[in-house]
């Protein structure tokens, strides 16, 4: 199955890097990801859909009640990328952190999976200071 840009751009924050069940978590980088797919962010390159879903798994556990919320909706571009902004922390609570993820797809699928941290307001650059999602 193939997906539009906004919808593996969704899959991929709340089903992958906001999903807490390891299995679910597999199931849905599978589906959504190539084989050959990398997910590169400020700490490393993570290739193939399981090795993204393992470190996934890895951030999520470093903070099990973050939750994450779009702040819009995903901008893409010519059905081959797209962005969404993000912002994540506990519920109730104001952001701990914000990022951009940036993907390119190709056959419906994630192929590159680009993740930069933005600042929080009245920070200034923080995308070398943040530890991963």
């Amino acid at each position: 199955m193939t997906y539009d840009i906004a919808t593996l751009l969704k899959r991929n924050l709340q089903e992958v890097f906001g999903e807490a069940d390891d299995a679910r978590r597999q199931a849905v980088a599978a589906e959504i990801f190539a084989s050959d797919a990398e997910f590169h962010e400020p700490h490393g390159v993570f290739r193939g859909p399981a090795e993204i879903a393992r470190i996934a798994g890895v951030i999520r556990a470093s903070h099990p009640d973050f939750q994450y919320q779009e702040l819009g909706p995903a901008e893409v571009l010519h059905e081959t990328a797209g962005r969404v902004r993000w912002v994540s922390g506990a519920p109730g609570q104001p952001p701990a952190y914000t990022g951009t993820d940036f993907i390119i797809a190709r056959d419906g699928l994630i192929n590159g999976l680009y993740l930069f941290f933005d600042p929080l307001p009245g920070e200034g650059d923080v995308s070398q200071d943040k530890t991963r999602r």
